[in-house]
């Protein structure tokens, strides 16, 4: 079964949209700030919010709509 992380940071108005949409559509998902790990930090930086499908190595990288969530999720069945 795959894993759905989303990658943001605190204080950041588009990760909260992001979580909103998926708590919306009650997708089960772990949060994680990337200003705990720099290797994050050097690579999601500018691309937060960031939903990863841990199991296909898959990100969708913000803006994204319901559907595109909806499509990201369907790619990793």
């Amino acid at each position: 079964m795959s894993k759905l992380i989303l990658l943001g940071t605190s204080a950041c108005h588009l990760c909260e949209e992001a979580e909103a949409l998926l708590i919306q559509e009650n997708i089960s998902y772990q949060k994680i700030d990337i200003a705990e790990q720099e290797q994050w930090q050097a690579r999601y930086a500018i691309k937060i919010p960031v939903l990863l499908n841990t199991q296909y190595t898959q990100e969708l990288c913000w803006p994204f709509t319901i559907e595109d969530i909806q499509a990201f999720m369907q790619t990793a069945l």
